[in-house]
């Protein structure tokens, strides 16, 4: 297996250094939260290389990328969530939801 070092180059934190001190006095708790992620996307990318390059196929490398790594929601899906759950609710009626929800599904991501 390859070597994948899960501490950030110098360069690059010094790059995080110079954008966090602008954040203003969780400087360090910025930059320490962006050497995590680093480190853990590095992680997560040499096992789904392990996992092609050893022939698993319990295991899909896009599988496991997709749920290690969520996407957030769009703005629509999450619109849409809201509308469910304000229907559930009994604060819209039937025909206005459906209006909205058709309006919302009409919009791109």
């Amino acid at each position: 297996m390859t070597d994948y070092p899960i501490t950030p180059p110098p360069e690059l934190v010094g790059q995080w250094y110079d954008c966090a001190t602008a954040v203003g006095p969780d400087y360090l708790q910025e930059i320490a939260d962006r050497s995590a992620q680093w480190g853990a996307d590095r992680e997560l990318e040499a096992c789904c290389e392990w996992f092609k390059t050893e022939g698993w196929n319990l295991c899909h490398p896009e599988a496991l990328r997709a749920t290690r790594r969520p996407k957030p929601q769009s703005l629509k899906e999450q619109a849409l969530d809201e509308l469910h759950i304000s229907f559930d609710r009994g604060y819209l009626k039937e025909g206005s939801a459906d209006t909205i929800r058709r309006a919302l599904e009409q919009l791109d991501d």
